[in-house]
C-alpha cells in the first residue's frame, strides 16, 4: 500500500487537441511511481491519479480524428492539484470558438490555486480565459506572432522552454512539454521520483535552462498567503543578499510572526528556507554544467566560498565536487 495519497491531475480534452500531447501528458504522469518500480522489483506506488476531462464528459475528437473517452466532466472538477492543457492540433481559431463553455472552468480552478499549465498553443486557450495578462508565457515560436497580435497584454518569450507566474504554467512546444512535465514532478514528488521519470522515459533531464525553475524547488502546498509571497520574494531574488530583517520590513512583520509562521506553513524558518532555495539552485547548476565549481557560490548568492561550501555538504552530505562527479556518473550510465 502506498504510503501517501495520489496527487489529482486532471487534463482537459476538446475537438480538435493534439492526440499525442494528450496522450504523452496521460502516461507521463500515469506511470511516474510505476515504471521505475517495476524495472527495479520495487513495489508499484502510482504519485498521479490522472483524469481526462471534458465539457459534460463528452467524446472528443482529436485533430488527427482519434476519439477520446474522458473520464469526468470538467464543471464537475472541484479540486485537482494540476490542470493540464494539451497542445491544440486543429485550426486555433476554430478551437478558441468551439471551447469558449471551458473557460469559466479553467477560469475558476485557477482562482482555487490550481496549478495550471499549458503545452504549446494550449496557451491560446489560458490567454483567452484572462490567465496571462500582465504574465510571462511561451508558446511554439511559430505561432509567436500570432499570440503578440491577438494577445498583447501578455509577456510572451517565446525563447523560453517553459515560464511560470504564480500558479500558471506554460511550455513552449514538442518536447518543452517533457521538461515542463519533469519540473511539476519535481514539484510535487522530488527530484529522486523526478530522475527516476526520467530515465525510464529516456528524457535529458539536464538541459532545462535553470534560470527557469529557480522559483518552483519547493512546493508551496500550504494555504498561508503571506509566507507564499515571502517564499516567491525569496526564490526570486535568492542570488541576492537577503535577510530575515531585511523579510521583516519589506512585509511588515516582526521577526517572530514570520518565525512562527514559516515554521508552520513549511516547517523551517525563513532563513532555512533562503539555504534551501539556494543549494538547490546550486545543485541544478552542477547538474547542467553551465557554471564550474569556483564560481558556483557567487552565483546562488554567497560571497564566502568555504561557508558556501560547508552549507552544501551539510544539506547533501557531499561536497560541490562529489555532488558534481555523482551526477555525471549517474548519468552515464
Amino acid at each position: 500500500m502506498p504510503y501517501f495519497k495520489p496527487l489529482q491531475v486532471v487534463i482537459v480534452g476538446f475537438d480538435g487537441v493534439l492526440g499525442s500531447a494528450l496522450a504523452g501528458a496521460l502516461d507521463l504522469f500515469s506511470f511516474t511511481g510505476v515504471s521505475w518500480q517495476r524495472f527495479v522489483n520495487e513495489p508499484v506506488e502510482p504519485r498521479f491519479n490522472v483524469q481526462i476531462a471534458s465539457l459534460y464528459k463528452q467524446n472528443f475528437t482529436c485533430s488527427n480524428r482519434l476519439s477520446i473517452s474522458a473520464h469526468c466532466d470538467l464543471a464537475n472538477v472541484r479540486h485537482c492539484d494540476l490542470l493540464l492543457i494539451p497542445t491544440i492540433g486543429d485550426s486555433i481559431e476554430k478551437v478558441l470558438s468551439n471551447t469558449q463553455a471551458l473557460l469559466p472552468h479553467i477560469i475558476r480552478l485557477s482562482k482555487q490555486g490550481v496549478d495550471i499549465a499549458s503545452n504549446c498553443s494550449g496557451a491560446f486557450l489560458l490567454a483567452k480565459a484572462g490567465l496571462l495578462n500582465n504574465k510571462e508565457a511561451t508558446t511554439h515560436w511559430g505561432y509567436a506572432e500570432k499570440f503578440k497580435q491577438d494577445f498583447p497584454l501578455v509577456l510572451l518569450t517565446p525563447s523560453k522552454l517553459v515560464t511560470q507566474h504564480d500558479n500558471i504554467f506554460c511550455a513552449a512546444g514538442g518536447s518543452a512539454f517533457y521538461d515542463l512535465g519533469l519540473l511539476l514532478i519535481e514539484r510535487y514528488c522530488g527530484r529522486d521520483i523526478a530522475g527516476q521519470v526520467a530515465k525510464t522515459q529516456v528524457i535529458d533531464s539536464r538541459r532545462r535552462n535553470q534560470s527557469l525553475y529557480a522559483n518552483v524547488n519547493l512546493y508551496k502546498s500550504h494555504s498561508d498567503a503571506l509566507v507564499r509571497q515571502v517564499q516567491d520574494y525569496i526564490e526570486d531574488n535568492f542570488c541576492d543578499p537577503i535577510s530575515v530583517s531585511g523579510l521583516c520590513s519589506d512585509f511588515n512583520l516582526i521577526p517572530r510572526t514570520l518565525n512562527r509562521r514559516f515554521q508552520a506553513s513549511v516547517s523551517m524558518r525563513p532563513l532555512a528556507y533562503i539555504q534551501a532555495v539556494r543549494i538547490e539552485q546550486a545543485k541544478r547548476l552542477l547538474e547542467i554544467g553551465e557554471t564550474n565549481i569556483k564560481s558556483l557560490s557567487s552565483a546562488v548568492g554567497y560571497d564566502d566560498n568555504s561557508s558556501f561550501t560547508r552549507l552544501f555538504k551539510r544539506l547533501t552530505s557531499l561536497t560541490p565536487k562529489e555532488y558534481k562527479d555523482k551526477v555525471y556518473k549517474a548519468s552515464a550510465s
